[in-house]
C-alpha cells in the first residue's frame, strides 16, 4: 500500500470529502439547497447579529472573497439581510432575516444528528476523542492556514 494512505493530509482531505457529501446528501433530502459554508454563515450570524462580512470570513475560518459569494447566495435566497455599515461605509452589516432564521431552527438538529454520520465506524468516545484532537489541531495549526479563525474578543471570551 502506497504511504500516501496513511499521510495526515490526504486522509483529512478524504474526511473533508466525506463531510461534505454527508451535509449535501442530507440537506438534499430535506428539501434544502444549502452548503456546509452557508450552514456556517447562517449558525454564526444567528449568535452574532449585526457583524460585518469581513468579521464573519474570520469567524468561520473563510477567505473573504469566497464568503462574498456565499452571503450573496444567502442574500438571493432570502435568508439574509445586507446593510451599508453606518459607520464604515465599506463595510456590510448582516442579519438573519425571518426566514433565514426558521430554516436555520429547523435544520440544526439535523445537522447536529449527521455529525455521527461523518465518522462512521466510530464510538461515542472515539468520536468525542477524534473532535478533541482535531479541535487542538486546528487550534495550534490556525496561524498557518489560508484563511484562519479569528475570532472577536467577546466570542473569545466565551470559548
Amino acid at each position: 500500500m502506497s504511504e500516501i494512505y496513511t499521510m495526515p493530509g490526504h486522509l483529512i482531505r478524504r474526511l473533508q470529502q466525506i463531510s461534505i457529501s454527508v451535509f449535501t446528501d442530507r440537506m438534499k433530502a430535506l428539501g434544502h439547497d444549502l452548503t456546509a459554508p452557508q450552514f456556517a454563515t447562517l449558525a454564526v450570524l444567528s449568535n452574532s447579529p449585526g457583524i460585518d462580512q469581513a468579521t464573519l470570513a474570520g469567524m468561520i475560518a473563510h477567505d473573504r472573497p469566497t464568503i462574498g459569494g456565499v452571503v450573496e447566495r444567502l442574500e438571493a435566497k432570502g435568508l439574509l439581510t445586507r446593510r451599508r455599515n453606518e459607520k464604515d461605509r465599506r463595510a456590510m452589516i448582516l442579519e438573519l432575516t425571518d426566514a433565514g432564521a426558521a430554516l436555520l431552527d429547523a435544520i440544526t438538529p439535523e445537522v447536529r444528528a449527521l455529525q455521527d454520520d461523518i465518522l462512521p465506524g466510530l464510538t461515542e468516545a472515539e468520536r468525542t476523542e477524534f473532535v478533541r484532537l482535531a479541535a487542538e489541531v486546528a487550534k495550534v495549526g490556525n496561524d498557518a492556514a489560508r484563511a484562519p479563525m479569528v475570532l472577536p474578543a467577546t466570542a473569545q471570551d466565551s470559548t
